[in-house]
């Protein structure tokens, strides 16, 4: 019995499709607009012989899509195309783009020109792929409801382009949305430039009762959630005028006229920039997940228009975009806050690297050249501490015997070591000093090295590739490790033999802790280091017989 029910459906199934199959080969179904089975994805490359945007009429059905007219902007346009589930694959020369018809949504945006590291080396891809989030450009509301329409609903996708060149350097692509139960209306309009990671956008809705939300997704831009403790990754936003890099806990909402929000990491960022919003958004959506976005709120015009930006943190691309986007690259790092006076001090050291690289092409031979026009200009300083070093070391025995003499009465002792140092004419504090004025340029060059995307994946020599992440071999943090005690046994020095045992310690701890440095920073601090040697070997050399002469205040 049951062999016979499985032979009549097979047989009924054949029927059914055969019969319309039948009527198609003998010419007695008639022709159909639409295409039946649309793939589910849509990729294309321009055609060699095409001397225009817009696709041709086979290019429009294998690919599923209809051209957008540039002048399409309503939501309730009547050349309505029928939804589809899929998703639409464009390029230009920076960027491939994909957008999902479910949601209205980008899916995908691959930068061309960014790689991940080998073996995998692929196209550096943007968009958070894990977790069911809702995904850049997506429109919210507070209306459960209406929010999960928004969410679930199916655009048509109209496009005038698959990838962009010299010759065709803007194209559009549009997303329809109609609901017929709720008669709301969503059409967003993207335009796309050649060159460009900025992309022009529109967002018309209408039958939405209140403000809205345009979301940038979630992780969108944050590439590598690192735990590096220069700089800060997750959300940023500029509002009236003041940039908060915190990722809130929770939920934040900072309301007034925003500029941009952004979600960024250590090398790249997606951003909003908005006309018109009344608050930014920031939400932790998870463990090292957090997404952003902008409120629109209810005006007499239907149509919201905005700009995005997802690409690499670099800091002429950004600036130029006159938003104040460059100060997601923090320079002026230091000690859990931004110092004003290290950024200023970053930002030609900056340029100084990139202008020396275009000659050395290569970021090791660039570090160790800046490092050393860097040590050059701080002789003078390092000379005056050296002196000041050896003037105290000289009259040590003296010091030591009043802290002997007048160990019991603390204010005396105070006065006396005071009136030693007058009348030798020797600044305590004359060997840190110096020091201390150069700590912002060597924290400025910390930060550059640390944060800028010019050296990553930038190979030095031999087994050093990438000059962003750490020696595999361990062998810079080594040696650096080996220059610190060289260096701490030619210093001169008030301590005592215990006291300089102890300090032994501290190129242990520093070697460790280089260990997971980038390369680079620990090519810059041995480089820093094998100069303080020389220096220093050369400036005992120079005065070993010309002593320093303390000579008594008259």
């Amino acid at each position: 019995m049951e062999r016979r029910v499985v032979i009549f459906l097979v047989l009924s199934l054949a029927v059914i499709l055969g019969y319309d199959l039948l009527l198609k080969q003998l010419g007695l179904l008639p022709p159909q607009d639409v295409v039946q089975e649309p793939p589910t994805e849509v990729t294309g490359t321009r055609s060699e012989d095409s001397d225009s945007a817009q696709p041709k009429p086979a290019e429009k059905a294998s690919g599923a899509t209809t051209p957008a007219r540039p002048d399409a902007p309503s939501a309730s346009s009547s050349d309505h195309v029928q939804p589809l589930e899929q998703t639409v694959t464009m390029e230009t020369d920076l960027v491939r783009v994909g957008l999902d018809a479910r949601g209205g949504v980008i899916s995908s945006w691959e930068l061309k020109r960014h790689h991940t590291a080998p073996p995998e080396d692929k196209p550096v891809q943007l968009v958070h792929q894990g977790g069911k989030f809702k995904g850049p450009l997506s429109v919210a509301t507070s209306d459960p409801t209406v929010d999960k329409v928004l969410r679930e609903g199916l655009y048509a996708i109209e496009t005038d382009f698959t990838s962009l060149d010299n010759a065709h350097p803007v194209g559009h692509a549009t997303l329809r949305f109609q609901d017929s139960a709720s008669g709301l209306k969503v059409l967003k309009r993207l335009t796309f430039h050649y060159g460009s990671y900025l992309v022009d956008v529109t967002v018309t809705i209408e039958g939405l009762d209140g403000g809205y939300d345009v979301l940038l997704g979630t992780n969108f831009g944050i590439v590598e959630w690192g735990d590096g403790f220069i700089g800060l990754i997750g959300s940023a936003s500029l509002v009236d005028g003041t940039v908060e890099k915190e990722t809130p806990d929770n939920e934040m909402e900072r309301k007034g006229a925003v500029q941009w929000v952004a979600l960024q990491d250590k090398y790249f960022l997606s951003v909003l920039m908005p006309q018109g919003a009344t608050a930014a958004l920031a939400k932790k959506e998870g463990e090292k997940l957090v997404s952003g976005g902008v409120r629109m709120p209810r005006t007499g015009d239907p149509t919201t228009t905005l700009q995005l930006y997802a690409g690499p943190k670099e800091y002429d691309t950004l600036r130029s975009l006159n938003v104040g986007l460059e100060e997601t690259i923090d320079f002026g790092w230091f000690i859990f806050g931004s110092w004003s006076v290290v950024k200023a001090v970053a930002k030609p050291i900056f340029y100084v690297l990139r202008f020396l690289n275009e000659y050395t092409h290569n970021y090791g031979v660039t570090i160790i050249l800046l490092t050393m026009g860097i040590k050059l200009l701080f002789v003078p300083l390092q000379y005056k501490s050296y002196k000041s070093m050896k003037q105290m070391q000289m009259i040590q025995p003296k010091v030591a015997a009043l802290q002997e003499k007048l160990k019991d009465d603390r204010d005396k002792l105070n006065k006396e070591l005071i009136k030693l140092y007058r009348d030798h004419k020797v600044n305590p504090v004359g060997g840190c000093l110096p020091m201390i004025l150069q700590m912002p340029v060597f924290v400025a060059l910390f930060n550059i090295l640390y944060m800028t995307i010019d050296l990553r994946q930038a190979p030095f020599v031999g087994w050093i590739t990438d000059l962003s992440v750490q020696d595999p071999y361990y062998v810079l943090p080594i040696i650096m490790g080996a220059t610190m005690v060289i260096q701490q046994k030619i210093t001169p020095t008030t301590m005592d033999p215990t006291q300089a045992k102890i300090m032994l310690v501290l190129p242990v701890f520093m070697t460790f802790l280089f260990i997971n440095f980038p390369a680079g920073l620990v090519l810059y601090w041995l480089t820093n280091n094998v100069l303080t040697i020389g220096q220093q070997v050369l400036t005992d050399r120079l005065y070993a017989n010309r002593p320093f002469i303390i000579e008594p205040a008259k």
